[in-house]
């Protein structure tokens, strides 16, 4: 089953060195095991844009969807077996990256 864990981050500042080195040593350690399936970071929400086009013509509205102290910064697609393996997961991922992490099963 694949499950996403999202990086919540808070504006505290960026990734240390430190904490870049822990979850790319994190990510490894997902490939050694083969639980990695995809990963990526975000930058800040300032600068997004949001489209809607659910009536007659697209809306396009600049900043985030949402205006909040939290944000989406980064995520891992992951493989696990169940729910308790991909927590277990994002507790290590959370460690690393030194952010909360959400985590949600694909359906």
């Amino acid at each position: 089953m694949q499950y996403l864990l999202s990086v919540i981050d808070d504006g505290a500042g960026s990734a240390t060195d430190t904490e870049q080195a822990d979850t790319d040593a994190f990510n490894d350690r997902l490939r050694a095991r083969g639980q990695w399936v995809f990963a990526g970071g975000l930058g800040s929400p300032d600068p997004a844009t949001v489209v809607d086009n659910r009536g007659t013509e697209a809306v396009i509205t600049d900043g985030p969807f949402l205006e909040a102290k939290e944000w989406l910064a980064g995520f891992w697609i992951i493989e696990a077996p169940d729910l308790d393996v991909a927590l277990r997961l994002a507790a290590e991922g959370s460690k690393a990256c030194h952010r909360k992490v959400e985590v949600r099963p694909f359906l």
